[in-house]
């Protein structure tokens, strides 16, 4: 199960704001660019500034937003004719940029390990890649869990929610990231799996 599932209904919620947008001459590409943009200028801030603390509250906010942003772009891609090879580039490479932006912070704060961040990071890009490949052996692209994108942003806009609210997770976060790590790492074997029983059928 994954919180991917969900994507429909909050795609249908959508719908109405990106007929909208697709009217006034809002493109997919350009909806891609400024959701990557502010997750590094999120990302870059709470870098900079990690012992405030409250500003971590930006994180849960700014994931609920990046995933309507995300969502706004693959339905004006698909449903406005606005696919391009470009755009594809895009949609994979700036998920990737994004999520090393976002993350990157927790591992600055007290008690949390950088070098598990680091791992947490490369697990995911990896698990992105995973899925992006199954399209080049004649798959579909995979989005199977248990921690994928949406999931992985449901976990860091929790903690940074509770890091705003100066609960104390010091204690707790190396683990964290260590069920995170396994987590992800079912995901890359279960995308890698799912795309060769599609292609094996």
């Amino acid at each position: 199960m994954s919180i991917y599932r969900l994507k429909p209904a909050f795609q249908s919620l959508l719908r109405p704001l990106v007929g909208a947008l697709a009217r006034a001459g809002v493109s997919a590409n350009q909806v891609t660019l400024t959701a990557a943009l502010l997750s590094v200028g999120i990302g870059a801030t709470l870098l900079f500034h990690p012992e405030r603390t409250a500003l971590f509250v930006l994180v849960p906010i700014w994931m609920l937003l990046r995933m309507a942003l995300n969502a706004i772009d693959g339905l004006l891609a698909r449903e406005f004719g606005q696919k391009t090879p470009l755009g594809a580039y895009l949609n994979e490479l700036c998920d990737v940029i994004s999520d090393t932006a976002l993350y990157l912070p927790f591992g600055l704060l007290a008690g949390s390990s950088l070098l598990a961040i680091a791992i947490v990071i490369a697990l995911a890009a990896i698990s992105e890649l995973a899925g992006t490949v199954a399209v080049m052996t004649g798959a579909n692209r995979r989005y199977d869990g248990p921690l994928g994108k949406s999931d992985r942003a449901f976990v860091f806009g929790l903690l940074g929610l509770l890091v705003a609210l100066d609960v104390s997770l010091g204690p707790w976060l190396n683990g964290v990231w260590a069920g995170v790590a396994v987590l992800t790492g079912l995901t890359i074997a279960n995308r890698v799996r799912g795309g060769l029983r599609e292609i094996s059928r």
